[in-house]
């Protein structure tokens, strides 16, 4: 399908790049042109076998389209347990309310779980998620039928899944589709044997790829991991060369000089949750001490279990916000900054380079947001204004892999909301008796 946007402002989130007013025309999956209305001649010249028939013409009327937003850190069938187990404790949320359930949960329940996850994914402008979770291939067959790209990453630990699994999904869903891919992962350090992580690190050198996991989400967590190995959970993990081929870490709230030594050296993302953080009571991540290093930091959700909500503009807040009053210091933490994290390096972190920016040859991973909303008036500066006062209100359009997957409170994922919230409420019910 040949798509056409016009009288549009245009954020490419390319390095040196403002927003500029002009056009921006998909083809398939593929952004084929993104640039202002006064090069359209010279596209001519240089496409002159190009057919520019297109099936539908988009009036942007201003407003602005961007890359869509990369959710970094998710566990999306988490959906169940959303304002279920709340106001507790890391440890007790986990052990006493979260993992019960989970053990109750199949297959089918999280596909239908995740795709409720998908639709407040798709009203909030997000076009692309890093899921880690229980059954990869439920969630892959959701992410499919619903035209959400994702990518998952490996949960094992003591309790669930294992490293076959990890490989199996691997060799499996990488390249399955155009929405899914896989990367090489497992819970946390606290929930894996020493063995079991050892077998990890081979799986990845084996393959030479990334591993991602959680990380010294809490203080005590890192405590006692220190009190296990007599070093903190990077440090140990570091050890087992588990990031010799990068990769990443979620949360990373709770780290030192040497830790960051090892993020930089090893290339590795720093993806940070501030509102399932903040929840929590975790901490607040050093996010200017990774930025002054040179540590990319991408931006989650978390699951919806820790967080509530899967909105990214909150996230995007909480970051700038919480950052500057961890510095006591309102210069820090640039809103520009903030917007590349939850655009392009979460793109990168999850192995998407072609999902990154709004230019010719990209996916066709694009958003419009509505500047003609009272949030966003007058027009001082719109970048700040999205991550300062942007809310999913503003987000009118998601398109990916250039078909438009949600527009103006319209879902187009192959499923009726409607259902989707029925078979949730009948899972919850469910598993409610079986507890």
């Amino acid at each position: 399908m040949r798509i056409r946007f016009y009288n549009a402002r245009i954020l490419s989130m390319k390095d040196g790049q403002d927003i500029f007013d002009g056009e921006l025309w998909t083809n398939d999956d593929k952004i084929i042109y993104c640039d202002t209305t006064s090069q359209i001649e010279g596209y001519y010249k240089d496409h002159p076998d190009a057919m520019l028939v297109f099936d539908r013409e988009i009036d942007c009327k201003g407003n602005l389209l961007m890359p869509g937003f990369k959710n970094a850190h998710t566990h999306s069938a988490m959906t169940l347990l959303r304002s279920r187990a709340d106001d507790l404790p890391l440890a007790q949320w986990l052990n006493n309310q979260v993992f019960p359930v989970e053990a109750k949960m199949t297959a089918e329940d999280i596909y239908y779980l995740t795709q409720l996850a998908i639709l407040e994914y798709l009203d909030g402008g997000i076009t692309s998620i890093f899921d880690m979770y229980l059954t990869p291939e439920s969630i892959a067959d959701a992410c499919r039928d619903a035209g959400m790209r994702c990518v998952q990453v490996g949960a094992v630990n003591n309790f669930s899944q294992s490293v076959e699994l990890v490989e199996k999904c691997y060799n499996e869903l990488n390249g399955k589709d155009p929405y899914n891919s896989y990367m090489i992962g497992f819970h946390a350090e606290y929930t894996c044997s020493k063995e079991l992580l050892e077998k990890i690190a081979e799986l990845a050198h084996k393959y030479k790829a990334p591993v991602y996991t959680h990380i010294s989400e809490t203080a005590p967590e890192t405590e006692e991991c220190k009190g296990r190995y007599g070093m903190s959970p990077l440090q140990f993990l570091d050890s087992l060369s588990m990031f010799e081929y990068g990769g990443g870490g979620y949360h990373l709230v709770h780290t030192d000089e040497k830790d960051m030594e090892i993020l930089k050296k090893r290339n590795m993302f720093a993806v940070t949750n501030p509102g399932s953080n903040t929840k929590l009571a975790s901490g607040i991540a050093p996010i200017n001490d990774y930025l002054k290093r040179g540590i990319p930091v991408a931006i989650g959700t978390d699951g919806p279990a820790s967080n509530n909500c899967l909105n990214m503009f909150r996230e995007m807040f909480l970051v700038t916000g919480l950052g500057k009053l961890k510095e006591n210091d309102a210069s820090c933490i640039d809103a520009m900054e903030v917007l590349k994290m939850a655009t392009v390096n979460g793109a990168h972190a999850m192995g998407l380079n072609d999902c990154d920016v709004l230019e010719e040859g990209k996916k066709a991973d694009v958003i419009m947001i509505d500047l003609n909303q009272p949030n966003m008036q007058p027009i001082n500066n719109i970048c700040k204004n999205i991550v300062y006062s942007g809310s999913n209100s503003n987000v009118v359009l998601t398109m990916i892999g250039g078909i438009i997957r949600y527009e103006k409170g319209e879902y187009n994922i192959g499923i009726a909301p409607e259902e989707i919230y029925a078979k949730a409420n009948e899972i919850k019910s469910r598993i409610d008796k079986e507890l």
